[in-house]
């Protein structure tokens, strides 16, 4: 497999922390988003969305969508799970996972930053407020399910899909400025998280593209 990604992207890191607690080899393509790269002809000829990640499976065929990539892997090495066992509590995994990348995280992508500052002439304290405003709610949603649902992980006490985008996102609202201090139980389960060797690999400090 060949996983194309930014060392910084959550969507990535999502990708990669599932492809490690399944213990997955596969060959990295660094797509350097500050220079533009996703935006290069042969990468939109694999993505014409032109974003990170995509996967490309040992038959060449292009997978696009991190939620989507994550299925794939589990059904292609369904052993680990990233799933719990059963249908309930994959339904669980699954609406927390969506949770922060469907209505969390877009709100940090590079595209969206540079639209809001460059068109929308967003200063510092207006981006902000738009972060906390509607990352943070739903940051505050994905709070509230893992309450219910989680033992040491989102759900129960293996990592599921949840905490692949758990700690992408958690590493996210560090960097972009999001207060996290009411959401206690997602600060408990990162903890865990950054202890785990899969997530550890996975992390954007640990990428061969990092920028210190």
């Amino acid at each position: 497999m060949k996983l194309y990604g930014y060392w910084r992207s959550s969507a990535s890191y999502r990708v990669r922390i599932a492809l490690a607690l399944k213990n997955i080899d596969y060959d990295y393509v660094a797509v350097n988003l500050l220079k533009g790269e996703h935006k290069a002809a042969d990468y939109l000829a694999i993505h014409p969305n032109g974003l990170v990640p995509t996967l490309v499976t040992d038959d060449g065929v292009a997978i696009v969508q991190s939620l989507a990539i994550l299925e794939y892997l589990e059904d292609v090495v369904p052993k680990p799970s990233i799933l719990p066992a059963s249908a309930a509590e994959r339904a669980q995994a699954r609406a927390i996972a969506a949770t922060i990348a469907c209505e969390a995280q877009p709100f940090m992508n590079l595209r969206m930053q540079t639209f809001l500052r460059e068109e929308k002439s967003f200063d510092d304290a207006a981006m902000s407020d738009w972060l906390n405003r509607f990352t943070g709610a739903a940051m505050a949603a994905a709070e509230a399910l893992a309450r219910k649902t989680a033992g040491q992980y989102c759900v129960g006490d293996t990592p599921s899909i949840a905490d692949c985008c758990l700690a992408p996102q958690w590493f996210g609202a560090g960097r972009f400025g999001v207060d996290v201090s009411k959401f206690t139980k997602l600060a408990e389960i990162y903890e865990r998280c950054t202890k785990h060797p899969a997530f550890e690999k996975a992390h954007p400090m640990n990428q061969p593209d990092t920028v210190e």
